[in-house]
């Protein structure tokens, strides 16, 4: 072949080349949109059931919760499905956090209102019970959800911030860095959130709790 063929054969050969290249990083970018997309909805699938228990205790209403975490779950997904894995969770908990407190905030606001009209709501139901699946005796499980019925009502009892604090630290079983990442707030706040919430539950529920 001599050079001449050569240069006029080579944007024929160029073109298919980069259409196979082409084609070759848009099945790449595909398939890989594909696993995120796996990936997320097992990570809001595992993440379910711990921020149900997260959000009931912060309302103490478990249909208002249920609202709350889904709402976060839409919110993760139509904002930052693109970040990396290991983010998601300290922004889950950061929007569901966000969200607590905001129902918290119009709770306060609406019983004040009621208040002053001489209105009276009735209180809010207790958690609802959902214990995991055991294949322990029934006393062991009636421990249980007993120990955390006791524990969910004094949570309840805590400030806000110490609640999220405890929670996200022993219920999600988030790191210190990740759990002010999900608060909005320094790591030395969390360990001082953590510290008094612990020590209050403690003075609350005597020292035979860990």
């Amino acid at each position: 072949m001599t050079g001449m063929e050569a240069v006029a054969r080579s944007p024929g050969g160029d073109s298919h080349s980069r259409g196979r290249r082409r084609s070759g990083h848009r099945s790449e970018r595909g398939v890989r949109a594909l696993e995120q997309e796996q990936r997320l909805n097992a990570f809001l699938a595992g993440v379910e059931r711990r921020a149900l228990r997260i959000a009931e205790i912060g309302t103490g209403d478990r249909d208002e919760a249920m609202d709350l975490v889904q709402d976060a779950m839409i919110r993760l997904v139509g904002k930052y499905a693109r970040r990396p894995e290991a983010e998601w969770a300290p922004l889950f908990f950061r929007i569901l956090t966000n969200r607590v407190r905001d129902s918290q905030r119009r709770r306060t606001v609406r019983n004040r209102v009621m208040s002053w009209f001489g209105g009276d709501e009735d209180g809010p139901d207790p958690v609802a019970q959902a214990p995991d699946r055991s294949t322990g005796a029934p006393e062991e499980e009636l421990e249980m959800r007993e120990t955390m019925a006791t524990l969910e009502a004094a949570l309840r009892g805590l400030p806000a911030r110490q609640q999220e604090a405890f929670m996200l630290r022993n219920f999600e079983g988030l790191d210190v860095a990740n759990t002010a990442a999900a608060m909005g707030c320094s790591e030395g706040s969390v360990k001082t959130h953590y510290s008094r919430a612990a020590h209050a539950l403690r003075a609350r529920l005597g020292e035979s709790w860990r």
